[in-house]
């Protein structure tokens, strides 16, 4: 999962990055809107974290041309400012929530992980697939009850496909997602995991819970469990 960190102050910025990064998460940062505007349009994102209080581009025109341009990943908006109308003029111009200044990291990661259910169509964080279960906020997986030793790359791989369940990741965009440094890249890495994960999530070759789209890329196959 790709975030991007807008926010003009160093220490909080670094912070916030650092955060993120131990969580799994592939971070870009800037210090401006201009920079944060390029990268959103040159980058996949699946969310951002944009201050309002920004050097250049104001955070709310930063998020209104995200929107004006169809860029629909959620925005976590942070604001030093308690006046209630900058909040709503964030939302307006596109946000999906906010944190105000002075706040806890754990609080920013626990509204992040509501906005990722929200989008996802989830209501809590432990999705049920049947034999599969994954737990977004413990960051584990269990198939018929026992709990799988998965790495972190393994576990960021399940994560965004079962995030995109039903449609077809290409091998670029999974990458996108996976790496920070573009030298790192190498689509014959995302082959070996995907190919390590069918083994560890389905060894008796049952479920098929990873497809592979001929050309194409991957699909998770699995639907959440509903009562």
């Amino acid at each position: 999962m790709r975030m991007l960190v807008v926010e003009d102050d160093v220490r909080l910025r670094q912070r916030l990055v650092g955060h993120f990064s131990a969580l799994g998460w592939v971070v870009g940062e800037a210090p401006g809107g201009s920079e944060a505007d390029y990268l959103a349009r040159e980058l996949p994102c699946d969310l951002a974290i944009v201050d309002l209080g920004l050097p250049d581009v104001p955070g709310i025109e930063l998020i209104a041309r995200w929107r004006a341009m169809g860029l629909a990943f959620p925005v976590l908006v942070l604001t030093a400012r308690a006046d209630w109308q900058e909040k709503v003029q964030g939302l307006e111009a596109g946000a999906d929530d906010y944190v105000t200044k002075p706040f806890y990291l754990e609080e920013l990661e626990a509204r992040v992980n509501a906005l990722l259910r929200r989008v996802a169509g989830r209501i809590t964080e432990r999705v049920d697939y049947g034999a599969i279960v994954i737990d977004y906020s413990a960051r584990s997986v269990t198939v018929d009850g026992a709990v799988l030793d998965l790495t972190a790359f393994e576990y960021n791989t399940l994560a965004y496909l079962a995030h995109r369940a039903g449609t077809v990741v290409s091998k670029t965009e999974l990458t996108e997602h996976l790496y920070q440094q573009e030298h790192d890249r190498d689509s014959n890495v995302i082959e070996v995991f995907v190919g390590r994960l069918r083994r560890k999530l389905d060894p008796q070759g049952h479920l098929q819970p990873i497809e592979t789209v001929r050309g194409a890329g991957y699909r998770f196959a699995l639907v959440p469990v509903t009562e």
